[in-house]
């Protein structure tokens, strides 16, 4: 955490009272990947970070209650609780981790789906990149682009958030068997946005990779996610309280923050560069042509 010393400068200079609520924070790590992009990266999607962090509101706003059906289908979408499975071990794709929930007689939505939100909203934006490079003038195809790159960057930054892999997301049993530490969760979840670090400063001395393999990937990324998880109940008194409430910004938690933001930047550009490079291979049968 030391390695960042004038970004923590900048970033507690930085910190404001802005409104808004998690999303914000998603906002700012979209620009910051996208910033952080090669040129081989096509040029309207490297010009298109304003509406990556526009369109990376969506899965937050489709658990609105007055939408029930969608509320209860997105929400397991957003975690994943591998201590609930006998087996630690990945299932390679969503129908075979449905399968392993049968099998263990356990709800799916109680584990979550999170590796294969990512996982499939990679291959979608890799579908549309491969559209893209076929008709490359066809502006409805650009615009899906960006707003597939908008639900992916989501999911790939919730992966990130320790408590967000975790079935002590939100408090955890202390030595009398008492839960501690509720709320936590929001404090969390609201720590980028309070921090506020510039896009920029993210984005710095950042090389986004290929992904070899896409589900490996993103296995790795959650154990690294799930190795920090006692760090973060270790911060918790130090956190600043969810929302607008008074807060002095202190090294170590906003040294783990940027530490996060800048893992989140790096993941999610990692997988735009994964979907860029798997579209070149991929090839639509004679009935798909985009004229309009």
């Amino acid at each position: 955490m030391a390695r960042w010393p004038f970004v923590l400068a900048l970033v507690v200079l930085n910190t404001s009272a802005a409104q808004g609520w998690w999303v914000r924070g998603h906002s700012i790590l979209c620009r910051a990947a996208v910033a952080s992009l090669p040129e081989r990266m096509p040029g309207f999607f490297r010009d298109g970070g304003d509406a990556i962090a526009h369109f990376v509101w969506d899965p937050d706003l489709a658990r609105n209650r007055g939408t029930p059906l969608l509320r209860r289908a997105e929400g397991p979408e957003h975690y994943f609780n591998p201590e609930r499975l006998n087996d630690p071990s990945l299932p390679a794709d969503r129908s075979r981790f449905l399968e392993r929930c049968a099998d263990q007689g356990i709800a799916p939505d109680k584990v979550g789906f999170l590796p294969y939100s990512v996982a499939e909203w990679t291959q979608r934006l890799a579908v549309a990149f491969a559209e893209h490079r076929r008709w490359p003038d066809n502006r409805h195809i650009r615009h899906k682009c960006l707003m597939y790159a908008g639900f992916l960057a989501h999911y790939a930054q919730d992966l990130c958030q320790p408590l967000r892999v975790t079935m002590y997301f939100n408090g955890r049993p202390g030595p009398d068997g008492v839960m501690q530490s509720r709320g936590i969760q929001y404090k969390v979840d609201d720590l980028i946005r309070r921090i506020n670090p510039a896009p920029g400063d993210l984005a710095s001395g950042l090389e986004p990779v290929v992904l070899d393999s896409l589900m490996t990937g993103i296995a790795a990324q959650i154990e690294n996610s799930r190795s920090l998880v006692d760090a973060v109940y270790g911060l918790e008194g130090r956190l600043p309280p969810a929302g607008e409430g008074e807060w002095t910004p202190v090294p170590e938690v906003v040294a783990f923050g940027m530490e996060r933001a800048r893992e989140a930047v790096k993941f999610t550009a990692s997988l735009y560069l994964t979907a860029w490079q798997l579209s070149e291979s991929l090839e639509f049968e004679d009935w798909v042509v985009r004229t309009d």
